[in-house]
């Protein structure tokens, strides 16, 4: 803003705003005090003037804030004849001024803008159009390249053609080179026989020699057979005419100068190895390393690297080989166990590394390609020192006629073949880390495993069927040190049944699942690919399944020979109307044996069905992921599964069956034993009920109490509900004929309650209320087990149905 004077008519003045005041940081507080401080000032000094010329007493402050003078006070009460702020009228007109400038500043900058939008559209006109041409102008370059890289390609396709054209021609002329030049050596061996002296410089370059020998050999054969074909037969006394003669002659005697000469270079090149050998011994460096450039010159010095590779002490020293065999195997004289081997093989794949570390330090040093005799180095190690060793440890066992298993068995090959492939392919990982050139070490140590490999999965499979086979020969020997105590007495009452022979143990079929768990390893191990790692575990874990379904088939089928001995027993002893107290005891007996059987077979089930859970547990958590990559694996082996266990069911469906059978005919045996007479009345004698049970009924009660606590207690699942509902079903459909049967003609039985519960016959059959009595027997077991009420109303129901 642009300066002014100080005057009382500033009024008057006009007021100049600069359009530059409003860029930049602006600040309106700036602009207004920039506005107003030409007139405040002289009111802030009149002010400040007042206060100083009226002391220090006589002042009043005004109701507005201002101090007063007592004169002021005077002109106050007189009605204020003066303004007390007379800038008002200049700094209003001051304001006015300013809107009216700043309006005028704000038309400008409008119009300035409008011109800057019409002359950015004008410029945008321009660049959209210049867009436009520079569009079109890039799609003909686009085009012109087109048509550029179609003629490059097709020049490079006839280049092709031409250099295809001339690689022919140049392999023809090379052909006719070396031909031109295999005649004219020909011409000049044909000259004139034993002259070798005006031969070309290649046949006495000492540096060529076997470049020499190599064409001297070519030139006789060729002059030989141009010998064997243009020699006419001899007719009377011609004779052939000259051929090829003179030069056959003079390239046998060259030969044989060139035998002599390269018996020169052999006897040369032992000499190098020898001075090699000597510097080896002597740890030069140096001079070891002249002898291996020298020596690459005979046959690229492979003669030289192998020699250095054969001379290394852990290939010629018998003590190593001795030490190596010791630290693995250990004393001879004893077995060696998978752990031992395993740290023993740690222990000396650890000293082979280190030994072929330090090899690799002298091989940098001395030879011109350490690459190629560290490959040597370490394919001799592999193939040398580790072989072996290998055919020492993993000595194949015969299937036929196994080792037995308290000596190792099949499975001790299996985990020292584990064990040695494992540490084997540490080592492998170990030497392509200090270095092996271009060996496929991965490849070669894979190659020393391939012969047991390939015949690894028959080994698993005998492996698991010998190990089961030794665990059942020692459940029979447990078997029969436990019977062989009790096995006297048991004959002697007739309840030898009652123990029965090698019954199903799950912590067997656990151990069975441990092995194969221990095999699946071993198949995860030895197998890389998806379809040969699903083919053997589908192979090792189908035998597991064939061992369970057979165990758990033969323990119930054992179980059942005991249901079968007891029906057996109780079908002698059958109770007529008069029986002795010895058959009666006998009877007695084979009920027990009944019981005891029922209650083994309720057991046989109740493992067997653990056993499955197992194995059907194991197959999710481990078999499952290893199958479903390969399409159809996962299917076939659950089929395979339910087939297996099919035989088992069968078992346990005809020995439920026995068992049932087995109950009903305790429970006739037991009624037709206790039932008697004198519990049956006329229902005309008035006489009053008698509410104790009878012996029949509390002995059917206990009887039933017992079969049901241990249904109970052993099944479970449908196992139970199938079983309990054919037995209540059973029950329901046999016990009308029984008590038709005893009950006398015209007699009604004395009902008993328990326990204040008095039951109502729904039908008389002959005065007889059979459907009371089976009321009473069920709620004598309701009341002795309340926990099992639920069961129980299924089996009120299907008698009520009956």
């Amino acid at each position: 803003m642009k300066e002014r004077s100080k005057s009382s008519s500033v009024s008057n003045l006009p007021l100049i705003l600069n359009i530059d005041d409003f860029k930049g940081d602006f600040s309106f507080d700036a602009l207004f005090g920039n506005l107003v401080n030409e007139l405040l000032p002289s009111f802030q000094e009149d002010s400040a003037d007042s206060a100083d010329g009226h002391g220090i007493g006589g002042t009043d402050v005004l109701p507005n804030g201002h101090t007063r003078t007592s004169s002021d006070a005077t002109k106050f009460a007189q009605g204020l004849s003066a303004p007390l702020f007379p800038e008002v009228d200049a700094l209003l007109l001051l304001f006015k001024n300013s809107c009216k400038e700043l309006v005028d500043l704000r038309k400008q900058i409008d119009g300035k803008l409008s011109n800057l939008k019409k002359e950015v559209s004008t410029q945008d006109d321009k660049h959209r159009k210049t867009l436009t041409e520079l569009e079109k102008g890039v799609d003909g370059l686009f085009n012109s390249f087109a048509r550029l890289d179609s003629r490059i390609s097709s020049v490079g396709q006839t280049a092709a053609k031409v250099g295809d054209h001339l690689q022919s021609a140049d392999a023809q002329r090379e052909t006719a080179s070396q031909a031109i030049e295999l005649i004219k050596y020909l011409m000049e061996f044909n000259r004139n026989p034993g002259s070798l002296m005006e031969l070309s410089p290649l046949f006495s370059d000492d540096s060529r020699v076997a470049e020499a020998a190599s064409i001297a050999q070519k030139l006789r054969s060729f002059a030989e057979e141009d010998i064997s074909k243009a020699m006419p037969s001899v007719v009377g006394g011609a004779t052939a005419s000259r051929g090829l003669e003179v030069a056959v002659a003079n390239l046998q005697e060259y030969c044989n100068g060139m035998v002599t000469v390269l018996s020169h270079s052999s006897e040369l090149e032992n000499r190098l190895l020898a001075r090699f050998d000597a510097a080896s011994q002597r740890r030069e460096l140096s001079t070891m390393s002249e002898c291996a450039k020298i020596l690459s010159q005979f046959n690229r010095g492979t003669s030289a690297m192998q020699h250095y590779v054969a001379t290394r002490p852990m290939f010629i020293d018998v003590e190593v080989m001795n030490s190596d065999n010791k630290l693995v195997l250990g004393d001879q004289s004893s077995q060696a166990s998978p752990n031992y081997v395993a740290r023993g093989l740690s222990k000396l794949y650890k000293e082979i590394t280190d030994t072929v570390r330090k090899e690799a330090a002298t091989i940098m040093a001395v030879f011109p390609s350490p690459n190629d005799v560290m490959s040597i180095l370490v394919q001799r190690v592999l193939e040398q020192r580790v072989t072996s060793l290998l055919d020492k440890l993993l000595e194949k066992p015969s299937i036929a006629h196994p080792r037995p298993v308290a000596e190792g068995g099949i499975l001790l090959y299996l985990r020292m073949l584990a064990v040695a492939y494992e540490k084997t392919q540490e080592l492998a990982r170990d030497l392509r880390v200090v270095g092996c050139g271009d060996l496929d070490v991965e490849g070669l140590t894979e190659s020393l495993f391939s012969a047991h490999k390939d015949e690894y999965p028959e080994y698993e499979q005998a492996s698991l069927r010998q190990l089961y086979q030794a665990k059942l020969e020692e459940l029979r020997a447990e078997s029969q040190k436990v019977s062989e105590p009790s096995g006297t007495i048991g004959r002697s009452k007739g309840a030898s049944v009652a123990s029965s022979p090698l019954e199903i143990s799950v912590a067997a079929v656990t151990e069975f699942v441990r092995w194969n768990e221990e095999a699946i390893t071993r198949c995860t191990l030895f197998s890389s690919l998806p379809a040969t790692l699903a083919a053997n575990v589908r192979s090792v874990f189908t035998c597991l399944l064939h061992q369970v379904s057979q165990y758990i088939t033969d323990g119930l089928e054992r179980a059942r020979d005991s249901l079968t001995e007891a029906a057996s027993l109780r079908e002698r002893f059958v109770i007529g109307s008069s029986v002795s107290r010895r058959v009666t005891s006998q009877a007695e007996a084979a009920a027990s044996a009944g019981e005891s059987s029922f209650k083994s077979f309720m057991v046989a089930v109740q493992r067997a069905g653990s056993s499955v859970a197992i194995v059907h547990q194991y197959f999710a958590n481990s078999i499952s992921r290893l199958l479903l990559p390969v399409d159809g694996s996962h299917a076939a082996t659950c089929e395979e599964m339910a087939t297996a266990m099919s035989s088992a069911e069968g078992a346990a469906f005809k020995g439920l069956h026995q068992c049932i059978e087995t109950v009903m005919a305790e429970v006739d045996r037991l009624l037709s034993t206790e039932q008697k007479a004198a519990d049956y009345h006329s229902p005309d004698d008035g006489m009053v009920h008698d509410h104790r049970p009878t012996n029949a009924c509390t002995r059917v009660v206990a009887y039933v109490s017992r079969v049901l606590e241990t249904a109970f207690t052993t099944l479970e699942g449908l196992n139970k509900q199938a079983f309990l509902t054919e037995l209540f079903e059973e029950h329901g459909a046999s016990h009308s004929r029984v008590l038709h049967g005893l009950a006398p003609q015209g007699h009604r039985k004395r009902l008993a309650t328990h326990q204040g519960w008095m039951p109502t016959p729904i039908i008389q059959l002959e005065g007889i209320p059979t459907r009371g009595f089976r009321h009473l027997i069920v709620s004598r077991i309701l009341s002795t087990n309340p926990k099992e009420s639920l069961l129980m109303r299924m089996f009120h129901l299907s008698i009520m149905r009956t």
